[in-house]
């Protein structure tokens, strides 16, 4: 009757598929648009109709999609659809309806992009995160970091002694990556037992950085378009580095984590590890004992993902907050008399050790370093959860059980109603205990709840020990100054300055 007896059946096949795909597509964008339960909820009209704007905004010009959020909520109000099925919020208020302990927002599928899907920062269900927490939760306690702080304390010196050195050479120290280097180093030592002393390498651990941070735009490949992760990740490793950059980026720390693993496993199996050893991370997550009843102990090929999250999650938070109060302390006379002044009356010594809790006292060093990570951003972009049953509403507009909510620490950090001139590095708005306690509500670089970050008391440990001890050892350095696209952020899902921009440096004239 329409005359399609003429053409083979691969042909019809054909003429379907090129008719479907556009039908479906034009559909998707309807449905999203009019249709979808999330239409009512104010953005752009691109980035409710399709993810690709998203994906555009996360891969082009630099990984910035988080600055485009917070002008959307600048537009849009406290809420604001940012993909067909997920809103960001601004209003701090609804951070504790999200992120608390015992919440029922459990992690999006958004974190499985991250090549880490066993471990413990990746994993959704609550009950599974609740046994894999556990067995972190010891390693990461204030007990133990105030046990540990030995290993802190001498990383601590290292940078000293190599800022000495340098200085007395009449160069310049890379503070940048010195910084990074002693949060590894920490960790390194923390989880295997096995220091990778970046501290004692040449460029300071730089070419391990570059390796993390080029791994970053994979993953915004994979949230995308899931299907290509498994694909990625199956191919043989030279395929899919042949392919692209980042994936290749991505293989080679995955590979890195899984060799890391096995060589602890190797010696707990061979009896190197012997009872008087300081016990590793990765030690105790082999060993069954003392864990959860229901605690599985996980294989290498497991074990592996744990190790890339808190790698990946070490390489750059914790090291870029120092650098961020070391550069505007320098930069800025008053606020570095301010500290120099305060460090001195408490420390006669400059060459004495500074220990962690009788730096916390000092108020001034704490208002230093929460500007430092008021302003480094430590996740800038969201952090997704899913709304559980029955739904949820905020600032009036119910949302779905289903759907995605996240908040942003960029967008908190600045809101103007709780940091006025959000974009000052002012310690002095920390100062008052009051107003320190209003701003706590707003000021969220590690998030909260039973989510929030593990490693919160041993960052706060190396970020306290290392500025106190080099700015108590070293009173009078001069830094570089850089540029307002230096300090920008590229998110990769932890906040990386843009690769090849000036770092900070700093010398000091009199040593």
């Amino acid at each position: 009757m329409f005359g399609f007896e003429q053409y083979s059946k691969a042909t019809l096949l054909l003429l379907s598929f090129v008719i479907y795909v556009p039908l479906r597509l034009i559909y998707n964008v309807v449905y999203n648009l009019f249709l979808h339960p999330l239409a009512n909820v104010p953005g752009p009209r691109l980035a409710a109709a399709t993810y690709l704007y998203q994906t555009y905004h996360s891969l082009v010009g630099g990984s910035r999609y988080y600055v485009q959020v917070g002008k959307m909520h600048e537009k849009y109000g406290p809420i604001v659809r940012i993909t067909p099925d997920e809103v960001s919020l601004s209003d701090p208020s609804n951070y504790d309806l999200i992120y608390f302990v015992g919440s029922k927002y459990p992690k999006s599928t958004f974190y499985s992009s991250f090549s880490a899907g066993y471990s413990t920062f990746a994993t959704q269900p609550h009950d599974l995160h609740r046994i894999r927490r556990s067995a972190l939760n010891p390693f990461f306690s204030r007990k133990n970091v105030l046990a540990l702080e030995s290993v802190v304390q001498d990383k601590a010196q290292k940078l000293c002694s190599l800022a000495k050195k340098k200085f007395k050479e009449g160069k310049e120290l890379d503070l940048n990556h010195a910084f990074r280097a002693v949060s590894i180093d920490v960790i390194t030592d923390y989880a295997f037992a096995d220091c990778y002393d970046l501290l004692g390498r040449e460029d300071l651990g730089k070419t391990f950085f570059e390796m993390v941070q080029k791994r970053g735009p994979a993953a915004w490949m994979f949230v995308q378009w899931p299907g290509l992760q498994a694909l990625a990740m199956g191919l043989p490793k030279w395929v899919a580095s042949a392919l692209s950059q980042p994936i290749a980026h991505t293989l080679k720390l995955v590979e890195h984590c899984r060799a890391q693993c096995q060589s602890v496993k190797d010696a707990m199996d061979s009896g190197k590890v012997s009872d008087s050893s300081q016990p590793s991370i990765f030690q105790e997550l082999l060993s069954p004992e003392g864990k959860d009843e229901d605690y599985v102990v996980p294989t290498v090929d497991q074990l592996k993902d744990e190790a890339h999250s808190i790698l990946a999650a070490a390489a750059d938070t914790t090291g870029n907050a120092m650098t961020v109060a070391a550069y505007h302390t320098v930069s800025n006379p008053e606020i570095f008399e301010m500290l120099r002044r305060e460090l001195k009356e408490n420390f006669p010594d400059s060459e004495q050790e500074l220990g962690f809790v009788e730096l916390e006292r000092l108020s001034y060093l704490t208002a230093v370093i929460k500007e430092g990570l008021r302003m480094s951003f430590g996740v800038p972009g969201r952090l997704p959860r899913e709304v559980p049953k029955p739904g949820a509403t905020f600032n009036g507009t119910f949302i779905p059980a289903g759907y995605t909510v996240g908040m942003s620490s960029w967008v908190l950090h600045q809101d103007p109603t709780y940091f006025p001139n959000p974009k000052t590095f002012d310690p002095s708005r920390w100062l008052d205990p009051a107003e320190s306690r209003r701003l706590d509500k707003a000021f969220v670089p590690f998030s909260k709840g039973t989510r929030g970050c593990v490693g919160m008391p041993l960052a706060y440990c190396e970020m306290y020990v290392t500025l106190g001890t080099f700015f108590r050892r070293f009173p009078n350095v001069k830094g570089n100054v850089l540029s307002k696209e230096d300090l920008s952020y590229v998110d990769h899902f932890s906040a990386y300055h843009p690769l090849g921009a000036e770092v900070f440096k700093v010398t000091s004239p009199t040593i």
